[in-house]
Protein backbone atom coordinates (compact mmCIF):
# COMPACT_ATOMS: atom_id res chain seq x y z
CA UNK A 1 0.00 0.00 0.00
CA UNK A 2 1.60 3.30 -0.79
CA UNK A 3 1.94 5.29 2.28
CA UNK A 4 2.77 8.65 1.10
CA UNK A 5 0.64 11.12 -0.52
CA UNK A 6 0.22 11.10 -4.86
CA UNK A 7 2.94 13.59 -6.22
CA UNK A 8 1.20 17.15 -7.22
CA UNK A 9 1.49 18.86 -10.33
CA UNK A 10 3.46 22.48 -9.55
CA UNK A 11 4.43 25.74 -11.74
CA UNK A 12 7.69 27.46 -10.76
CA UNK A 13 8.60 31.02 -11.84
CA UNK A 14 11.80 30.85 -13.40
CA UNK A 15 12.68 34.23 -13.26
CA UNK A 16 9.38 35.12 -15.45
CA UNK A 17 9.06 31.91 -17.27
CA UNK A 18 6.90 29.67 -16.02
CA UNK A 19 8.33 26.00 -15.56
CA UNK A 20 5.84 22.20 -14.65
CA UNK A 21 7.04 20.44 -12.24
CA UNK A 22 5.62 17.24 -9.68
CA UNK A 23 6.22 18.01 -6.05
CA UNK A 24 6.00 14.67 -3.62
CA UNK A 25 6.44 15.21 0.06
CA UNK A 26 6.28 13.45 2.85
CA UNK A 27 2.99 11.98 4.60
CA UNK A 28 1.27 13.71 7.06
CA UNK A 29 2.23 16.81 6.80
CA UNK A 30 5.72 16.46 8.28
CA UNK A 31 8.58 18.93 6.99
CA UNK A 32 11.26 17.78 4.70
CA UNK A 33 14.52 17.05 5.68
CA UNK A 34 15.72 18.54 2.69
CA UNK A 35 14.76 19.17 -0.92
CA UNK A 36 15.56 17.14 -3.89
CA UNK A 37 15.15 18.84 -7.10
CA UNK A 38 15.32 16.40 -9.94
CA UNK A 39 16.19 17.46 -13.42
CA UNK A 40 15.54 15.41 -16.54
CA UNK A 41 17.56 14.63 -19.48
CA UNK A 42 17.35 15.72 -23.33
CA UNK A 43 13.88 14.44 -24.74
CA UNK A 44 12.28 13.15 -22.00
CA UNK A 45 9.87 14.92 -18.65
CA UNK A 46 9.95 15.91 -15.06
CA UNK A 47 7.57 12.17 -15.11
CA UNK A 48 10.40 10.45 -16.19
CA UNK A 49 11.25 10.34 -12.49
CA UNK A 50 7.67 9.11 -11.42
CA UNK A 51 7.86 5.72 -13.73
CA UNK A 52 5.44 3.84 -13.03
CA UNK A 53 5.83 0.86 -15.15
CA UNK A 54 6.98 -1.24 -11.38
CA UNK A 55 6.25 -0.88 -8.66
CA UNK A 56 8.55 0.65 -5.92
CA UNK A 57 10.97 2.46 -8.78
CA UNK A 58 9.80 6.49 -8.30
CA UNK A 59 12.03 8.32 -7.04
CA UNK A 60 9.71 10.89 -6.31
CA UNK A 61 7.95 8.13 -4.02
CA UNK A 62 10.89 6.70 -2.60
CA UNK A 63 12.46 10.14 -1.49
CA UNK A 64 9.04 11.32 0.01
CA UNK A 65 9.15 7.64 2.22
CA UNK A 66 12.78 8.59 3.35
CA UNK A 67 10.99 12.04 4.71
CA UNK A 68 12.37 14.33 1.49
CA UNK A 69 10.79 16.58 -0.48
CA UNK A 70 10.93 15.71 -4.20
CA UNK A 71 10.40 18.57 -6.91
CA UNK A 72 10.67 17.19 -10.59
CA UNK A 73 11.06 20.24 -12.59
CA UNK A 74 10.36 20.44 -16.42
CA UNK A 75 13.29 22.22 -17.56
CA UNK A 76 12.97 24.89 -19.91
CA UNK A 77 11.38 24.42 -23.48
CA UNK A 78 9.37 21.24 -22.09
CA UNK A 79 6.25 20.96 -20.75
CA UNK A 80 4.10 24.57 -19.78
CA UNK A 81 7.61 26.58 -20.78
CA UNK A 82 7.50 24.92 -24.16
CA UNK A 83 4.93 27.16 -26.13
CA UNK A 84 6.76 30.04 -24.84
CA UNK A 85 10.11 28.87 -25.29
CA UNK A 86 9.17 26.55 -28.82
CA UNK A 87 13.43 26.72 -29.47
CA UNK A 88 14.20 25.86 -25.81
CA UNK A 89 17.49 27.48 -24.25
CA UNK A 90 21.00 27.23 -24.78
CA UNK A 91 23.14 25.81 -21.41
CA UNK A 92 23.62 29.07 -19.63
CA UNK A 93 20.51 30.21 -19.99
CA UNK A 94 18.98 26.89 -18.65
CA UNK A 95 21.12 27.48 -15.71
CA UNK A 96 20.18 30.75 -14.78
CA UNK A 97 16.41 29.83 -15.38
CA UNK A 98 16.91 27.35 -13.26
CA UNK A 99 18.49 28.77 -10.33
CA UNK A 100 16.00 31.22 -10.42
CA UNK A 101 12.90 28.71 -10.12
CA UNK A 102 14.61 26.76 -7.64
CA UNK A 103 15.39 30.37 -5.38
CA UNK A 104 11.80 31.37 -5.56
CA UNK A 105 10.55 28.00 -4.68
CA UNK A 106 13.08 26.84 -1.78
CA UNK A 107 12.33 30.72 -0.75
CA UNK A 108 8.73 29.88 -0.08
CA UNK A 109 8.63 26.64 0.61
CA UNK A 110 11.47 26.22 3.59
CA UNK A 111 13.63 23.00 2.03
CA UNK A 112 14.90 21.56 5.25
CA UNK A 113 18.77 21.34 5.42
CA UNK A 114 18.98 22.30 1.62
CA UNK A 115 19.03 21.36 -2.18
CA UNK A 116 20.22 18.46 -3.36
CA UNK A 117 20.29 18.38 -7.19
CA UNK A 118 19.77 14.67 -8.76
CA UNK A 119 20.14 15.00 -12.65
CA UNK A 120 19.99 12.86 -15.76
CA UNK A 121 21.73 13.20 -19.29
CA UNK A 122 21.87 16.72 -20.64
CA UNK A 123 20.40 17.69 -16.93
CA UNK A 124 23.30 17.06 -15.21
CA UNK A 125 24.84 19.60 -17.61
CA UNK A 126 22.59 22.32 -16.32
CA UNK A 127 22.94 21.09 -12.60
CA UNK A 128 26.42 21.59 -13.18
CA UNK A 129 26.50 24.57 -14.60
CA UNK A 130 23.79 25.95 -12.07
CA UNK A 131 26.37 24.74 -9.23
CA UNK A 132 29.20 26.50 -10.87
CA UNK A 133 27.09 29.83 -9.99
CA UNK A 134 24.85 28.85 -7.32
CA UNK A 135 24.18 32.46 -6.86
CA UNK A 136 23.25 32.36 -3.20
CA UNK A 137 21.39 28.88 -3.71
CA UNK A 138 21.81 26.49 -0.47
CA UNK A 139 23.12 23.56 -2.45
CA UNK A 140 23.87 20.29 -0.41
CA UNK A 141 25.12 18.13 -3.33
CA UNK A 142 24.79 16.87 -6.62
CA UNK A 143 23.72 13.95 -7.89
CA UNK A 144 24.01 12.76 -11.70
CA UNK A 145 23.63 9.96 -14.18
CA UNK A 146 23.81 9.41 -17.68
CA UNK A 147 26.70 12.75 -18.10
CA UNK A 148 30.33 12.60 -18.50
CA UNK A 149 32.56 14.62 -19.88
CA UNK A 150 34.23 12.99 -23.07
CA UNK A 151 31.65 11.27 -25.68
CA UNK A 152 31.74 8.02 -26.43
CA UNK A 153 29.13 8.10 -29.64
CA UNK A 154 28.94 10.93 -32.55
CA UNK A 155 27.26 14.04 -31.16
CA UNK A 156 27.37 16.18 -34.48
CA UNK A 157 26.07 13.09 -36.70
CA UNK A 158 22.74 12.09 -34.17
CA UNK A 159 20.66 13.52 -36.93
CA UNK A 160 21.75 10.82 -39.32
CA UNK A 161 21.48 8.30 -37.05
CA UNK A 162 19.26 5.14 -37.45
CA UNK A 163 16.45 4.83 -35.05
CA UNK A 164 18.49 1.28 -33.77
CA UNK A 165 21.27 3.33 -33.19
CA UNK A 166 19.34 6.00 -31.31
CA UNK A 167 17.63 3.31 -29.29
CA UNK A 168 20.55 1.80 -28.22
CA UNK A 169 22.48 5.50 -27.03
CA UNK A 170 19.15 6.12 -24.63
CA UNK A 171 18.10 2.57 -23.83
CA UNK A 172 20.24 0.14 -24.34
CA UNK A 173 19.09 -3.64 -23.90
CA UNK A 174 15.31 -3.95 -24.19
CA UNK A 175 15.50 -6.58 -21.37
CA UNK A 176 16.54 -3.91 -18.59
CA UNK A 177 13.25 -2.14 -18.65
CA UNK A 178 10.38 -3.50 -17.14
CA UNK A 179 7.62 -5.31 -20.21
CA UNK A 180 5.28 -2.07 -19.49
CA UNK A 181 7.99 0.53 -19.53
CA UNK A 182 7.63 1.70 -23.07
CA UNK A 183 4.08 2.25 -22.89
CA UNK A 184 4.06 3.95 -19.94
CA UNK A 185 7.00 6.02 -21.25
CA UNK A 186 5.00 7.66 -23.84
CA UNK A 187 3.59 10.59 -22.31
CA UNK A 188 7.39 10.99 -20.60
CA UNK A 189 9.08 11.74 -24.23
CA UNK A 190 9.13 15.26 -25.48
CA UNK A 191 10.98 16.48 -28.89
CA UNK A 192 14.65 17.86 -27.79
CA UNK A 193 14.52 21.81 -28.54
CA UNK A 194 16.73 22.80 -31.08
CA UNK A 195 18.69 25.40 -29.28
CA UNK A 196 19.83 22.65 -26.82
CA UNK A 197 20.66 20.09 -29.35
CA UNK A 198 22.56 22.36 -31.40
CA UNK A 199 24.90 23.16 -29.00
CA UNK A 200 25.85 19.63 -27.34
CA UNK A 201 29.03 18.90 -29.12
CA UNK A 202 30.20 21.94 -27.22
CA UNK A 203 30.28 20.14 -23.97
CA UNK A 204 33.80 18.48 -23.67
CA UNK A 205 35.10 22.01 -24.24
CA UNK A 206 32.77 23.95 -22.08
CA UNK A 207 33.23 21.31 -19.13
CA UNK A 208 36.76 21.65 -17.68
CA UNK A 209 35.68 25.35 -17.02
CA UNK A 210 32.29 24.85 -15.66
CA UNK A 211 33.47 21.91 -13.70
CA UNK A 212 36.20 24.20 -11.31
CA UNK A 213 34.23 26.22 -10.26
CA UNK A 214 31.61 23.33 -8.78
CA UNK A 215 32.65 23.32 -4.54
CA UNK A 216 29.43 20.58 -3.95
CA UNK A 217 30.10 17.16 -3.28
CA UNK A 218 29.42 15.27 -6.61
CA UNK A 219 28.62 12.21 -7.45
CA UNK A 220 28.31 10.69 -11.02
CA UNK A 221 26.83 7.27 -11.87
CA UNK A 222 27.33 5.52 -15.31
CA UNK A 223 25.00 2.74 -16.54
CA UNK A 224 26.69 -0.71 -17.23
CA UNK A 225 25.08 -0.20 -20.94
CA UNK A 226 25.92 3.50 -21.42
CA UNK A 227 27.01 4.29 -24.47
CA UNK A 228 26.62 8.09 -24.85
CA UNK A 229 30.14 8.89 -22.87
CA UNK A 230 33.69 7.20 -22.32
CA UNK A 231 33.66 6.15 -18.56
CA UNK A 232 37.70 4.36 -19.07
CA UNK A 233 39.97 4.72 -16.22
CA UNK A 234 41.29 7.59 -18.00
CA UNK A 235 38.48 9.40 -18.48
CA UNK A 236 37.08 8.76 -15.24
CA UNK A 237 40.24 10.21 -13.80
CA UNK A 238 40.11 13.84 -15.93
CA UNK A 239 36.40 13.76 -15.15
CA UNK A 240 36.80 13.68 -11.51
CA UNK A 241 40.35 16.01 -11.36
CA UNK A 242 38.32 18.53 -13.05
CA UNK A 243 36.19 19.38 -10.48
CA UNK A 244 36.38 22.07 -7.49
CA UNK A 245 34.53 19.52 -5.17
CA UNK A 246 36.03 18.46 -2.03
CA UNK A 247 34.56 15.03 -2.85
CA UNK A 248 33.88 13.37 -5.81
CA UNK A 249 32.88 9.74 -6.30
CA UNK A 250 32.00 7.59 -9.62
CA UNK A 251 29.58 4.97 -9.15
CA UNK A 252 28.86 1.99 -11.75
CA UNK A 253 25.53 0.51 -11.86
CA UNK A 254 25.11 -3.25 -13.46
CA UNK A 255 22.15 -3.84 -14.98
CA UNK A 256 21.45 -0.48 -16.21
CA UNK A 257 21.21 1.20 -19.27
CA UNK A 258 21.16 5.13 -19.86
CA UNK A 259 18.01 5.88 -18.70
CA UNK A 260 18.28 4.59 -15.66
CA UNK A 261 15.60 5.73 -13.32
CA UNK A 262 13.05 3.70 -15.90
CA UNK A 263 14.49 0.74 -15.64
CA UNK A 264 14.74 -2.69 -13.05
CA UNK A 265 17.83 -1.18 -11.44
CA UNK A 266 15.85 2.58 -11.07
CA UNK A 267 15.23 1.67 -7.63
CA UNK A 268 18.56 0.86 -6.75
CA UNK A 269 19.74 3.56 -8.58
CA UNK A 270 17.73 6.11 -6.58
CA UNK A 271 18.79 4.58 -3.11
CA UNK A 272 22.38 4.76 -3.52
CA UNK A 273 21.91 8.25 -4.76
CA UNK A 274 19.66 9.18 -1.99
CA UNK A 275 22.38 7.95 0.28
CA UNK A 276 25.01 10.25 -0.77
CA UNK A 277 22.23 12.73 -0.33
CA UNK A 278 22.24 11.75 3.61
CA UNK A 279 26.14 11.91 3.64
CA UNK A 280 26.04 15.22 2.18
CA UNK A 281 23.78 16.10 5.16
CA UNK A 282 26.08 14.54 7.65
CA UNK A 283 29.19 16.75 5.97
CA UNK A 284 26.65 19.83 7.09
CA UNK A 285 26.58 18.56 10.26
CA UNK A 286 30.18 18.59 11.16
CA UNK A 287 30.79 21.93 9.32
CA UNK A 288 28.44 24.32 10.68
CA UNK A 289 29.73 24.18 14.16
CA UNK A 290 33.13 25.19 12.34
CA UNK A 291 31.25 28.17 9.85
CA UNK A 292 29.51 28.82 13.45
CA UNK A 293 32.60 29.53 14.97
CA UNK A 294 34.09 32.22 12.48
CA UNK A 295 35.18 30.06 9.32
CA UNK A 296 33.55 30.55 6.14
CA UNK A 297 32.10 27.23 4.46
CA UNK A 298 34.73 27.84 1.64
CA UNK A 299 37.67 27.30 4.57
CA UNK A 300 35.95 24.70 5.92
CA UNK A 301 35.18 22.74 2.96
CA UNK A 302 38.84 23.47 0.88
CA UNK A 303 40.10 21.68 4.62
CA UNK A 304 37.65 18.89 4.53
Amino acid sequence: MNDVPRPREVVLDGGGIPLSGLLAEPRDGLPPRALVVAVHGGGMRAGYFHGLAHPGQSLLDIGARLGLAVLAVDRPGYGLSAARLPEGQNLAEQSVTLRAAIGRFAASYAPGAGIFVLAHSYGGKVALSAAAEPDGLDLLGLDISGCGHRYAADVGGMTQSTGRSMWKLNWGVLSLYPPDSFRRSRSLVAPVPRRESAEAHTWPERFPAIAARVRVPVRFTFAEHEHWWLRDEAAIATLTASLGSARVVVDHLPRAGHNISLGWAARSYHLRALAFLEECLIDREQTLPNVRAGQSQDEVLTRH
